[in-house]
């Protein structure tokens, strides 16, 4: 038996076989990069928001939006993004406390030993 007629018995053997393997195969393949357009108004918040880049829910849900993406999408990003990319500087020692004393809900973003209120 030569090996063309060996390799057409096996595929004819095996063809169904194989075909399904290749589906399911490029069902698994990983998804890529988001697209660009995305990546691009990501960066953008990020680099008007690089000293603290922590969007709010109200934040991400617009970006969520303006991107097309899954909010989960969103939140993966920044997390890749601030463990990549982002050292917060020594000397911006930011503390968040709630603005306990006076019952207001209020939040307190400490910089240092100067503190502003938002």
């Amino acid at each position: 038996m030569a090996d063309s007629d060996l390799r057409e018995m096996l595929q004819k053997k095996y063809s169904g076989y194989l075909s399904n393997l290749r589906k399911e195969f490029l069902k698994k393949r990983k998804k890529g990069k988001l697209p660009k357009d995305a990546r691009l108004i990501l960066l953008d918040w990020w680099n008007t928001h690089c000293r603290w880049p922590y969007p709010t829910e109200e934040e991400k849900a617009k970006l969520a939006e303006k991107t097309g993406l899954e909010q989960k999408q969103i939140n993966n990003w920044f997390i890749n993004q601030r463990k990549r990319h982002w050292k917060p500087s020594e000397d911006m020692r930011f503390t968040l406390m709630e603005g306990v004393s006076d019952g207001s809900s209020r939040t307190m973003l400490c910089f240092g030993s100067s503190t502003t209120g938002t």
